[in-house]
């Protein structure tokens, strides 16, 4: 086994430019398994990290290794592991402490990893995990959706929006989503119901009496989303700014779940104006999700899709493109 590998690293928050370097192979201990990763993808939350926009919940030693999900081979076990062998392929999003998938190799516990589904590529495998586990938490664990429910999705065409359709009609839902004219064709082929062109028409004058919000923009299309909504309804945001509630669910220490409740003051006053319930997600590895996702792909249910595959090397110019908003579907960096 070789004692090192090839890494795309930030030594400092806020620094622009993720740069290839060779780190030391990752300690493998006895709950983990260590992957050879073939593709990852990029995800919102990478910049966010970079940037340093996620320190009030979760601070990195640098230098740092980024990437939030995966798709890859099983090299090797720690010695308590028990649902996998070597040559598995699998998928997996690693926990938020354990973060890194922009690499050769990771080490992951076996509790947040799943075997990948047997229908898809190594690189559409790597669309999933973590579009797939944010979306799958929030329509079942916070929002509890079902058949007949009306939910609003933002950014339809998006690397999330994309899912999350597919996953709302798989439920039964009623699906509005927001597009461009260019991302229109693709949100009614997923099933979107109604679709709003953010370009020429506000959704918050042509939507009403919602039971739901998925909110993937945060800023004033969040502040927007509480007038669809009807009495009792619920958004939950992955995007903008964690309240109160979500501290105490969490068990943030007493100062940190003040500072929340303080930064979501406008949002607890658009709660008790509308009477609805705003929910800030951040998502938890599930290898046992994953499972449930992969059944729903492999019955051709749910397909990812991917926008543009990026080599390894060209991973800033992935991210790059990432940032400009226009990718239907997922990019995704392959390794192997």
């Amino acid at each position: 086994m070789k004692n090192q590998m090839k890494a795309m690293l930030i030594h400092k928050y806020g620094q622009k430019n993720v740069e290839i370097e060779n780190v030391p192979m990752p300690e493998v201990s006895s709950n983990d398994v260590l992957a050879e990763i073939h593709a990852a993808s990029i995800n919102p939350v990478d910049f966010k990290i970079r940037d340093g926009k996620l320190r009030p919940l979760i601070n990195y030693k640098m230098p740092l290794i980024l990437g939030n999900d995966f798709s890859g081979t099983v090299i090797k076990t720690g010695k308590n592991v028990t649902k996998f062998k070597a040559g598995d392929s699998v998928y997996g999003r690693p926990r938020k402490s354990r973060i890194g998938t922009f690499a050769e190799y990771i080490a992951i516990h076996e509790d947040d990893i799943a075997l990948k589904p047997e229908n898809l590529t190594f690189e559409e495998a790597a669309a999933v995990p973590l579009v797939g586990l944010t979306t799958y938490q929030a329509f079942h664990d916070i929002l509890n959706l079902q058949p007949k429910d009306k939910i609003l999705i933002q950014a339809g065409s998006g690397g999330i929006g994309t899912f999350a359709i597919q996953l709302a009609k798989q439920m039964e839902a009623y699906v509005a989503t927001t597009a461009s004219n260019a991302g229109k064709d693709l949100v009614e082929r997923l099933g979107a119901d109604k679709v709003i062109n953010y370009r020429e028409e506000k959704f918050e004058e042509k939507l009403a009496d919602y039971d739901y919000v998925y909110d993937t923009l945060g800023g004033d299309s969040l502040i927007n989303s509480f007038k669809i909504l009807k009495p009792g309804g619920k958004i939950v945001s992955i995007s903008d700014v964690p309240n109160a509630r979500f501290g105490k669910e969490n068990n943030y220490p007493f100062w940190k779940t003040l500072a929340f409740k303080l930064i979501s003051r406008k949002l607890t006053k658009l709660e008790k104006q509308y009477q609805v319930q705003y929910n800030f997600l951040f998502m938890k590895p599930s290898g046992e999700q994953l499972n449930k996702i992969k059944e729903l792909i492999e019955a051709e249910k749910i397909k990812p899709l991917i926008d543009q595959i990026f080599p390894f090397e060209d991973t800033q110019k992935a991210m790059e493109y990432s940032e400009t908003g226009r990718a239907k579907g997922k990019i995704i960096v392959k390794i192997k």
